[in-house]
């Protein structure tokens, strides 16, 4: 992400200090853990979206900057709460809030981060954005409750999946691309096209995700393989596995995910491999990336615009 953080350094080093300003509070432990969870690594991808979003339909000023901050502290917020309902005790390689200081400080502190980004929404005094990130934070918790219902459901199919990763994670990239031309003054027509981008982004984002958990390396994902499997989840390499593996490898699928059990992981791994299921899931990621770059042609040609393209790429070719 260095060469993205670069093209917009003056901006970026602006979020990231406003990330610390705002997460300001008279009780010690909501900046503990806010702090904790926000300065833990990751890529800061949704906010430099925002950033090139802006730029991309010729913004020059600085709101944009509080809509970075904005998009980072929902996504912030529901790492918490997510972390909390998947009984995640690791993630960017170190413990997560909840195996620090317990499920019930790291739900509140991500309450006061999801209410810190809503009085910041309020400020910026645009009833669009507002409405813009009223309707994904309720998307975002839909997924939520969607992904919780399916969980341990081993018959479940690809629209399903899609329906889940659409709220859950793609929904916010869309926002994020929606606030920044938002912010930019940017005609319905390139917000339009700029959402459509964001949200394809997303989408192959969470494909590559889920396709890392049965192909990445540990020590650079942050997590360990196999974790989907333990909270029954049942992602698109499981789903193509189990439709065009054998009987035996369907059976092993189904049973895992309904048992919520990662104790085979080697044999499910290579069921996944053997299947095909690794390059179906990399072509389904690409296609993503191919629409969300053909969303961009609404936009003028620009540096930003090219480097949007190249987000897009990074977000196929990426191994964490």
């Amino acid at each position: 992400m260095s060469s993205f953080h670069d093209a917009v350094a003056p901006e970026f080093a602006a979020v990231n200090q406003m990330i610390v300003d705002r997460l300001h509070s008279d009780v010690a432990l909501v900046e503990n853990i806010g702090h904790y969870i926000v300065e833990g690594g990751g890529k800061r991808l949704r906010p430099v979206l925002t950033l090139l979003a802006a730029r991309a339909c010729g913004y020059r000023g600085e709101r944009h900057i509080s809509a970075a901050v904005i998009v980072e502290f929902i996504h912030t917020a529901t790492l918490l709460h997510d972390d909390v309902v998947d009984l995640s005790t690791m993630r960017r390689g170190r413990k997560t809030a909840n195996a620090e200081w317990g499920n019930a400080p790291s739900v509140l502190v991500g309450d006061f981060i999801y209410s810190r980004a809503f009085q910041m929404m309020v400020e910026l005094g645009d009833l669009q954005l507002m409405q813009i990130m009223a309707d994904a934070t309720n998307v975002i918790a839909e997924g939520e409750v969607e992904q919780l219902v399916n969980a341990g459901n081993g018959q479940l199919g690809e629209p399903a999946y899609y329906s889940v990763i659409h709220k859950k994670t793609a929904k916010l990239f869309e926002a994020g691309a929606q606030l920044g031309a938002t912010v930019a003054g940017a005609s319905p027509a390139m917000v339009k096209a700029l959402g459509d981008y964001g949200r394809q982004l997303g989408n192959a984002f969470q494909i590559v995700d889920d396709l890392l958990d049965y192909c990445g390396d540990e020590s650079e994902i942050g997590k360990s393989l196999g974790d989907d499997l333990a909270e029954g989840k049942m992602t698109l390499p499981l789903i193509y596995a189990r439709d065009h593996g054998s009987a035996e490898q369907a059976q092993l699928i189904t049973g895992a995910i309904n048992d919520k059990s990662n104790q085979q992981f080697v044999q499910l791994l290579a069921a996944v491999t053997s299947s095909g299921a690794i390059d179906y899931c990399k072509q389904a990621a690409h296609d993503q990336v191919v629409g969300a770059k053909a969303a961009l042609a609404a936009l003028p040609d620009s540096p930003e615009k090219t480097l949007l393209g190249e987000l897009a790429d990074f977000a196929l070719a990426r191994s964490h």
